[in-house]
């Protein structure tokens, strides 16, 4: 079934958009003669196109909640938000520019920060990875237009000459702004490139023959800890293939339900992004059915909620992906089939779907036992199946431990 386009989270991304021409207007237009208007100022026409960008940028945070609380996050949103953010912000340094209230040399930083982050983007996507991207993102975001706001409001309220430029605190505070706002620049592109570098051609020999090393130990480590091993280190630049992954997995169910059948442990999960992958491998072992309760798959809140019986005020305020969800499913998993142990996955997948604070590959595990639960979480990275895969395999280690 194709996802609804004309959300209302879309139609108020697309509305931002369509301001953008609107705020330039006010900001650099002759509108007041045009109307007649002659006792709105130029310092008044800044004023006011503050008031318009400010408006604007207010919808990033309407639109991004719309989206999390009515479960419509599209693929067409996911595209359409951050390229409207950088309209935005790009349309009011230039405008800014044309002004002469702000230098071209802090535009140049900006703009070439974006087409370089965008050219990564397209080689991961050609290779089938997502680069996860951190907070440095956001907060430039942030500071870009918090910048932007004081350089508007100086100029409509200050004009600042050569002579009084450092004795005015708005100007001397705008600067302040916008180099705090140029370094995050600098850093979440540094910071792009180097989780990018291996497919740029600049990682390592060394960090390339890492993941056949940690599929290679299991000879000399054993199975278990060959894989316990590699679910630790996945945050590295390289990620085993998909076909060593696989056989880890399958190698660590093995070991899983060896250890429950010696003492008796009845297993159970429940599954968000693996979908079911987690009990697969560990019901693909013959003699699992003398251990394994069963699984849950609960790929959407109503599930979640309804039959493994995680707090829906937690699912609305923090969303699927957190600790307190992680827990709660183990519980509702290990309550309802009955078993002695269960585990739970709830994260982020790819290729779309990163939030603030969780990026791709960000995966919250939950594990309950007699009396207690507990929850950690990880950020993988790879491909969405390696993530899966990745998430499926440190499920596995941890029910090793408690079987």
């Amino acid at each position: 079934m194709p996802e609804k386009l004309w959300t209302p989270a879309n139609v108020i991304t697309l509305t931002r958009i369509c301001l953008v021409p609107v705020f330039v207007l006010v900001l650099l237009s002759p509108w007041p003669e045009w109307l007649g208007l002659d006792f709105v100022s130029t310092q008044m026409k800044s004023l006011m196109a503050a008031g318009v960008f400010v408006l604007i940028s207010c919808t990033d945070w309407i639109d991004g909640y719309l989206a999390r609380s009515r479960g419509e996050v599209t693929d067409f949103g996911k595209f359409m938000d951050p390229l409207a953010d950088k309209i935005l912000v790009a349309a009011a340094l230039l405008a800014l520019v044309e002004l002469g209230v702000l230098p071209s040399w802090p535009v140049l930083i900006i703009l070439a920060r974006e087409f370089i982050v965008s050219g990564v983007r397209m080689i991961a996507a050609t290779k089938g990875e997502v680069i996860a991207a951190s907070w440095y993102g956001k907060a430039k975001t942030v500071f870009q237009i918090i910048a932007i706001v004081l350089f508007l409001v100086k100029d409509g309220l200050h004009p600042a000459t050569v002579g009084s430029a450092l004795g005015d605190p708005l100007y001397v505070l705008s600067w302040l702004v916008m180099l705090v706002a140029l370094v995050l620049t600098i850093v979440s592109m540094l910071d792009y490139l180097s989780k990018a570098r291996h497919l740029l051609g600049f990682a390592p020999a060394k960090a390339r023959g890492k993941a056949k090393d940690a599929a290679g130990s299991e000879a000399e480590d054993g199975p278990e800890d060959a894989a316990k091993g590699t679910a630790e280190g996945a945050a590295g630049r390289e990620v085993p293939s998909a076909a060593e992954l696989d056989a880890l997995v399958h190698d660590q169910a093995r070991a899983v339900v060896a250890k429950a059948l010696a003492s008796g442990t009845r297993l159970a999960t429940a599954e968000s992004l693996t979908g079911g992958m987690i009990s697969s491998a560990l019901t693909s072992v013959p003699g699992s059915s003398e251990v394994v309760r069963g699984g849950v798959v609960s790929y959407v809140n109503e599930v979640k909620h309804g039959v493994l019986g995680v707090d829906a005020g937690v699912l609305e305020a923090q969303g699927a992906v957190c600790a307190e969800v992680a827990e709660d499913m183990a519980r509702g998993a290990r309550r309802t089939l009955g078993a002695d142990v269960a585990v739970a996955v709830t994260g982020i997948a790819g290729p779309g779907g990163a939030e603030e604070g969780k990026p791709v590959g960000t995966v919250w595990f939950g594990l309950a036992s007699e009396g207690e639960a507990r929850s950690w979480t990880r950020c993988f990275e790879g491909t969405r199946e390696q993530v899966r895969q990745q998430t499926a395999l440190e499920a596995l280690c941890a029910l090793a431990g408690e079987a």
